[in-house]
């Protein structure tokens, strides 16, 4: 319901991409090209700002998920309050000269180059000359022992899968890596440009910032010191240390392109044409309060709370005070995330245990439900039967849960069975028939909004897929001024458009609300 006016406290605007995981094919173009545009350089040869996972799988780097050991992310202290997970500003400055909850280059991979002077010099022999792999870091003949993808389509499964964090539980061991037996779905992952944002606040130097026109969520490569608890504090591990220089790194969400009107590099080239990019409008007042909500399971709806409907007229005219644009405004109302994230309910975010209020968001996968109606020997017309079929599909509600929803099956449940609705409701309608609106009624959604789902999910055009604005040239200092100072800061620190996060302001050292 919206809220009145004076419940509307500031009003800010984020950049956030949505993925339907039922499209992606584990191409990998997207990877390729966010490596060319973004990580060609000396010092950044293994970072992956975006990279494609095989699930189950233990991830890049390994068992990142796994926050007991790397100490990513938020956490609630005894008195209910927001701490990172990796200490407060003394323990961090006690481990600033040798951090212990690091990945090591193991944990991702040694970068490799290739002998191909061997190739290009080699006499005349008998033997075709090879190019041995030599590591970047020593120049030394090493071994090809793993990789961003080394899972991929689950290769090495048996060996390797079973460690994935996510596999906890009883119910694991239904989880059977055979043929015939197993399941995968592919997972990209970039940088979430969280709302709460532990790396910048772990930042002992200040370096990492959100900004405050977009949200996105930089590097300041001047003010980088290397102390690498940024590293630590990302529960994603999407920050990268390149070897080099020995300053931080991470996804810009390439911003330049934003600032354009134009999708990121990975959106524009995804072959599967799965990912979504729009704007959505949010309470930066609530933000704290969300992210410290005390049961896990309740941290989906707490987000969701914190989005505002961009077609309240109170939403709007408090956007305005904020100093929105009204073309901002605009794509707010016609972005396709606020439809999957808030309006429709679609759309999960990875992780929300870990209380970063992570801005990328998963469609779930949908394995093939009516397989899974006939083999339990249902009718595929009865839509009791295809609900049902929703709790043994290949792909685990258990799993799923463990990624998107703090272990919720409930809700993963939920957003099946919708999608599953609108599969049986459109399949009759191009079949000729009317459809079944009770099995609509049955997931709360009603014809047209059927029809606008299916449009948005099935057959999006760019235009659809890619809402966003273009900065302003009003705004041009401003996004300079930010890019070399951190603006995490609260309000008695900094005037209005420094102030990023509505946490609470007594706990400045542990919360993104205190100056890092």
């Amino acid at each position: 319901m919206p809220r009145g006016e004076a419940s509307v406290g500031r009003v800010m605007a984020q950049v956030a991409m949505v993925m339907n995981l039922d499209k992606c094919i584990g191409c990998h173009t997207c990877s390729v090209t966010c490596k060319q545009t973004w990580t060609n350089r000396t010092g950044v040869e293994y970072a992956w700002f975006n990279n494609v996972e095989t699930k189950p799988g233990v991830g890049y780097p390994r068992r990142y998920e796994d926050q007991e050991h790397w100490k990513g992310g938020w956490m609630l202290d005894r008195r209910g309050r927001l701490v990172l997970r990796s200490g407060g500003r003394a323990k961090r400055l006690l481990s600033i000269f040798s951090n212990p909850d690091l990945p090591a280059i193991e944990d991702y991979y040694e970068p490799v180059t290739y002998d191909y002077d061997n190739l290009v010099n080699a006499p005349a022999q008998r033997d075709i000359p090879v190019a041995r792999p030599r590591s970047v870091l020593t120049g030394r003949p090493t071994a090809i022992t793993w990789g961003a993808n080394w899972e991929d389509g689950l290769g090495g499964a048996p060996e390797n899968a079973g460690a994935d964090p996510n596999l906890s539980g009883e119910w694991a061991r239904k989880v059977k890596f055979e043929f015939e037996q197993t399941f995968l779905f592919h997972l990209p992952r970039l940088c979430e440009h969280c709302l709460n944002p532990a790396c910048v606040s772990a930042c002992p130097s200040g370096a990492l910032y959100k900004r405050v026109e977009d949200g996105i969520v930089l590097v300041d490569q001047d003010r980088c010191r290397g102390w690498r608890m940024c590293v630590t504090a990302c529960p994603y591990k999407k920050v990268y240390v390149n070897h080099a220089t020995g300053k931080a790194e991470k996804c810009t969400f390439c911003f330049p392109r934003i600032e354009a009107g134009q999708p990121t590099v990975c959106s524009e080239t995804c072959v599967g044409r799965l990912r979504y990019l729009g704007l959505l409008l949010y309470d930066a007042d609530r933000v704290g309060e969300a992210a410290a909500t005390p049961d896990e399971q309740d941290l989906l709806d707490a987000q969701r709370g914190v989005f505002l409907d961009p077609h309240d007229p109170e939403v709007i005219a408090a956007a305005r005070r904020s100093g929105i644009p009204e073309d901002w405004l605009a794509a707010a109302r016609r972005s396709p995330v606020y439809d999957l994230v808030a309006r429709f309910k679609v759309a999960l975010p990875l992780h929300p245990e870990y209380r970063t209020m992570p801005m990328v968001w998963y469609v779930p996968p949908l394995s093939p439900v009516l397989d899974a109606v006939t083999g339990a020997g249902g009718d595929q017309d009865d839509p009791d039967h295809v609900f049902a079929a929703v709790t043994r599909l290949r792909i685990p509600l258990e799993y799923l849960a463990e990624l998107f929803t703090a272990g919720d099956t409930d809700v993963v449940a939920g957003v099946l069975m919708k999608l599953t609705a609108l599969r049986s409701h459109m399949r009759a309608r191009t079949l000729g028939e009317a459809g079944d609106e009770a099995v609509l009624d049955a997931v709360g959604l009603t014809a047209r909004e059927a029809e606008d789902l299916h449009r948005l999910l099935a057959v999006a055009k760019y235009a659809d897929r890619y809402v966003v604005p273009a900065a302003h040239k009003e705004d041009a200092a401003a996004l300079t001024a930010m890019e070399n100072r951190c603006p995490v800061e609260t309000s008695e620190d900094a005037g209005p458009r420094k102030v990023m996060l509505g946490l609470p302001t007594p706990r400045r050292d542990t919360t993104a609300g205190g100056r890092p």
